[in-house]
């Protein structure tokens, strides 16, 4: 599952990194989608402590979205370099609305390349068999270590 905040862009930092921890520690969660929430000349990424939200990341095995639009390359290179060096993994993702948005795909690894990641740093990049192995696996430790569901 995809998690991701569409409302309350106006929360103070605490609130806004505590919301997003606590999602992170929903088992069913796999990926966090656009981190920041930014809209490049639109809307300014939210007030979070994204060292925060990447340690979580860490600590609940949660990939990082890297997003395609234009308008939000979200994840900055910055933070793609913070959750590589942390050993989060991210997901290369289109945000495709129609199908020519498929062609931005090539701001995203320019994006992800700034931030040094490489293809095995990135959950959409591992062979398949290994994808599902480690979907499986972080499941399976989410349910072991109980994380209560939000």
């Amino acid at each position: 599952m995809v998690a991701a905040i569409h409302s309350n862009f106006h929360l103070d930092r605490e609130a806004q990194t505590a919301r997003i921890e606590k999602a992170l520690a929903n088992p069913y969660v796999t990926i966090l989608a656009h981190p920041s929430g930014r809209m490049l000349g639109a809307r300014d990424p939210y007030d979070v402590d994204m060292a925060r939200v990447i340690k979580a990341a860490a600590a609940h095995r949660i990939a990082l979205e890297v997003n395609a639009q234009p308008d939000r390359l979200d994840l900055s290179d910055v933070y793609c370099r913070m959750a590589k060096d942390a050993g989060v993994l991210l997901s290369i993702a289109s945000d495709a609305h129609a199908a020519q948005d498929f062609d931005n795909l090539h701001y995203v690894i320019l994006q992800a390349r700034r931030g040094w990641v490489e293809a095995k740093n990135v959950l959409n990049a591992l062979p398949l068999n290994k994808l599902l192995v480690m979907l499986r696996q972080r499941r399976e430790w989410a349910q072991q270590n109980s994380f209560a569901a939000v």
